[in-house]
């Protein structure tokens, strides 16, 4: 999986503007926003205990986000961010006793915002990475991989899909990475290349799919799975899920925050409102019962 390495966006192909095939605007649970899934989290006084006292001062956690990758993490029909990563970082200020506050941005810019004191923490289905932990602490919530999907009655081998056309998220790890190294890998056997198509936003990946412009979608297990399930049955898997990562929530690196985040997520786990959250979003196959930090290095 190990999705969206904060790297420069690269040219998005041009593609045909895809509307109506896939309603993200609601959440799996019902209801107009992610919230009306949320359980009712109390203050966790030791966690609390544990913050910075300039945070803990403010009475606020600044979360930046990049929305535009459901279920994880996208916008209601207001505007606003939800899903189930969303309130996995409203439940983490509310055992620490903050109000969240969510700061909306480009995926690339969330660690050096992290980095550079504009928001708290970064959740934005980053994949903790040895690399990245050079730069900020990962606390770890979650383990995903990636999933294809392709057109129902397609029958698409993510090993074997030399020459097709796959979409993929800009920035994504699959994008990146993925699906450009089994491409190489095409070629170095004398066989076409896969045709990446690359997109702003899931939902216009997901779409180029059920349109039938493309074989098959690369994304995180969470994500096409969602995917499959919001487009009323244009979709199915393609394989299996492979390359299983964590997910992390990003900390400024050696700021103390971090124990505070894995002392609240912890408590959320014990509690029972953790698993609460990826229940209702039907996501919790990837969850996990102890939460650690910086599990690439330590792992």
């Amino acid at each position: 999986m190990r999705i969206r390495y904060a790297v420069p966006a690269l040219a998005a192909a041009t593609v045909l503007l895809l509307s109506g095939c896939v309603d993200n605007a609601t959440p799996p649970t019902g209801g107009s926003t992610g919230a009306t899934s949320a359980p009712t989290i109390a203050k966790d006084d030791a966690a609390a205990a544990l913050l910075p006292k300039d945070i803990a001062a403010a009475g606020k956690l600044v979360v930046s986000t990049d929305p535009t990758y459901p279920p994880n993490e996208y916008k209601d029909q207001d505007g606003n961010p939800i899903g189930w990563g969303i309130e996995i970082a409203a439940g983490i200020a509310a055992k620490l006793g903050l109000t969240p506050e969510y700061q909306i941005s480009k995926f690339d810019n969330i660690i050096p915002s992290v980095t550079g004191g504009k928001s708290d923490i970064g959740e934005s289905s980053f994949t903790d990475t040895i690399e990245r932990e050079k730069q900020v602490d990962f606390v770890n919530y979650y383990t995903a991989g990636i999933q294809w999907a392709s057109a129902a009655g397609k029958n698409v081998d993510p090993d074997n899909a030399c020459g097709l056309k796959v979409a993929v998220q800009s920035t994504t790890f699959e994008d990146t990475d993925e699906v450009p190294a089994k491409s190489d890998a095409c070629v170095a056997a004398g066989k076409a290349p896969i045709e990446k198509v690359q997109f702003d936003a899931q939902d216009s990946a997901t779409n180029a799919v059920a349109l039938g412009q493309v074989d098959a979608m690369s994304a995180d297990s969470p994500v096409t799975l969602y995917a499959i399930a919001q487009t009323g049955g244009k979709l199915q898997l393609a394989g299996k899920t492979f390359d299983v990562a964590p997910y992390g929530i990003v900390v400024a690196k050696g700021s103390g925050l971090a124990e505070a985040v894995q002392a609240a997520l912890q408590s959320m786990v014990d509690d029972g409102s953790y698993m609460a959250i990826l229940d209702a979003w039907g996501v919790a196959d990837g969850g996990i019962s102890q939460i650690t930090i910086n599990a690439a290095a330590n792992g």
